[in-house]
């Protein structure tokens, strides 16, 4: 196993001063992202998916994220955190092991929502904190450093309300988790009170209408990480949707002029190869 990267990513997660962290779906782009200037990686349930050919919340096996996680982790010498959905299972002690073996894998982190899929069901929230309970025990009993993030994902889902997802990272803290997560919540002022309501450093996505934003906003509301999710992703599916509709409607190919180099990329690879 290498050198121990939770210790470096934990110091990463700084409330006001919040880094990137990038979420990619295969080696090249976690390559090209490090040799850009991440400071560290993750992966995305969603991406991932769809490179397997399958839909977001109907995606990957613990097994195959795993994998994945792991072919990361290998790709760059940076810290590398696991998206990993529920847990890859309901029960406290199904997180519990996907802690252990995101250490396994070389990992220095991993979120799990509060979440079930594929109908992204919250679970009740006494369970939803013995899962994370469970999961930070795991994390503490390994011989290196795991930065556990727990995510209430019922206001994103249309499952509750902001208030109960307040009470609900309040109820992960004293359960042990690192950092704590509430993806897109009703509006960006929001993010100011999730701050304020915990100790924890706090994450954010960006996606959606927060794209608007700057990292300097992000950090004046208190933002410790911010996430992109699966919308990297999704803007490389965008460039291949748009283009392939050009091509195959009405026969012209002007979005290909929107693409790089084969230099640039191999440049970058390279250079990310040594991040």
């Amino acid at each position: 196993m290498r050198h121990d990267p939770g210790p470096a990513f934990r110091a990463l997660h700084i409330p006001g001063n919040p880094f990137i962290l990038a979420n990619a779906w295969d080696l090249g782009s976690t390559r090209m992202l490090a040799a850009m200037g991440a400071q560290a990686i993750a992966t995305s349930s969603a991406a991932h998916a769809f490179t397997l050919g399958r839909p977001d919340m109907k995606g990957a096996s613990r097994d195959e994220a795993l994998a994945h996680a792991a072919d990361l982790v290998a790709a760059v010498n940076l810290p590398v955190s696991g998206d990993f959905e529920n847990g890859y299972g309901d029960a406290p002690e199904d997180c519990a092991e996907t802690v252990r073996l995101s250490a396994e894998a070389g990992l220095a982190g991993l979120s799990i929502e509060d979440a079930a899929p594929p109908d992204a069901a919250a679970y009740p929230a006494d369970l939803a904190a013995e899962r994370i309970r469970a999961a930070s025990a795991a994390a503490r009993a390994l011989p290196r450093d795991m930065v556990l993030v727990a995510r209430a994902d019922g206001v994103m889902n249309g499952q509750y309300d902001l208030e109960e997802a307040l009470r609900r990272i309040a109820a992960f803290e004293e359960a042990g988790a690192d950092c704590v997560y509430i993806p897109l919540p009703p509006g960006f002022a929001d993010l100011s009170r999730i701050c304020a309501a915990t100790r924890l450093p706090v994450n954010a996505l960006v996606a959606g209408p927060f794209t608007a934003h700057s990292r300097a906003e992000f950090a004046a509301a208190g933002v410790a990480r911010l996430s992109l999710g699966s919308a990297l992703a999704r803007a490389t599916h965008r460039l291949i949707h748009d283009a392939a509709a050009e091509m195959f409607g009405n026969g012209s190919f002007t979005k290909l002029s929107e693409s790089i180099s084969s230099d640039t990329v191999d440049a970058l690879l390279a250079k990310g190869a040594g991040a």
